[in-house]
């Protein structure tokens, strides 16, 4: 889930890097260690022997698939995305525009079945492919999210991964599809042809920016276009590998953390000739969930540097600001806080 940014591209480098790829058949000291490297150096990784079956996968991106090779009118009786359901192009409610078309969808089960009725000719198969996947990637993630807090060692292994397991989690699915750039201009694209025209060689999917909830998976097929930001403002291409999940951390573990961990600032670049299509998997906690830095986390040298807040208060300031925009800062401990 994410909020949004403006269409152009920052005018900073790229370069390549070595993105962490972690096995997570390791035993899990050594995987502990690992995943916490990566949060720290880069917040975003690469995991291989993830255990989501490819069944549950190809099943998911067949349905997906199919769903936007429909026409645009069948479409967009999924939508309008507010914010759940079918959108093309407007990327969250301030104005963000992006070349691509997506569903949105809460991954609580009634939700989804409810969806799938406007989604799919099968509701029933749809539902199931959905139900699975995002029960697959749940687990993944609260898997991560253990090994996490032992390499961080908190005294309760499960104080990130309970906020997703919770029947109330706020989390949801995301499959965004970026037409190729020659079929910018196509039966796709419900959009005015003048809007379509100024953004033919836009190239952005999708703006700047970084995730407000606690982790997200993404999946996507063998299309490149993904880029993430390094702590020096430079940009690094990330290589498309199907059999891999790519880890994102979000704005919410950021605070839990107590900064140890910061939220990666990434992108998605529609220049290719084959179509992408990504799923992503946005692990968050219910709406009544205190946010807060961890204790074990915070220390004479490293007091709080974040006011406790909702999930609830954090969504609502997310959605008021746009893609780009960095929503920690207003929930952020300032110096003159701290002295009083």
């Amino acid at each position: 889930m994410v909020v949004s940014s403006p269409t152009t591209i920052r005018t900073k480098k790229t370069k390549a890097v070595g993105i962490p790829t972690i096995d997570l058949s390791l035993n899990r000291s050594m995987l502990s260690e690992l995943l916490v490297k990566a949060c720290e150096e880069f917040g975003f990784f690469k995991v291989v022997n993830h255990g989501v079956s490819k069944e549950v996968i190809e099943r998911m991106e067949e349905e997906g698939a199919e769903f936007f090779a429909k026409a645009a009118e069948e479409k967009q009786r999924a939508g309008p995305a507010r914010p759940f359901g079918y959108g093309c192009k407007n990327i969250g409610p301030n104005g963000d525009m992006g070349e691509l078309e997506y569903l949105l969808l809460h991954t609580n089960t009634h939700s989804i079945s409810e969806r799938s009725t406007s989604i799919s000719n099968d509701p029933t198969k749809f539902s199931c492919a959905a139900n699975n996947y995002v029960q697959a990637v749940r687990e993944l993630a609260c898997e991560i999210l253990d090994l996490v807090a032992e390499g961080l060692w908190v005294h309760d292994k499960c104080v990130f991964s309970r906020l997703l397991r919770d029947v109330h989690s706020d989390s949801v699915l995301r499959l965004n599809h970026y037409p190729p750039v020659s079929d910018m201009i196509s039966d796709w694209d419900p959009s005015p042809k003048l809007f379509q025209h100024q953004c033919k060689n836009s190239r952005v999917g999708f703006g700047e920016h970084s995730d407000p909830q606690i982790l997200t998976i993404l999946r996507s097929n063998d299309v490149g276009g993904l880029q993430i930001a390094l702590h020096d403002g430079l940009w690094v291409p990330v290589p498309p590998d199907p059999s891999e999940f790519c880890v994102f951390v979000g704005d919410a573990l950021q605070a839990l953390t107590n900064g140890r961990f910061e939220s990666v600032r990434h992108r998605a670049l529609s220049n290719s000739v084959k179509p992408r299509m990504s799923m992503a998997y946005f692990g968050a906690p219910p709406l009544n969930a205190w946010i807060s830095p961890l204790p074990e986390l915070i220390s004479s040298q490293k007091p709080s540097g974040y006011k406790p807040f909702t999930w609830d208060e954090y969504k609502k300031a997310a959605y008021s600001l746009r893609l780009g925009d960095s929503r920690l800062d207003l929930f952020m401990v300032r110096t003159a806080d701290k002295t009083q």
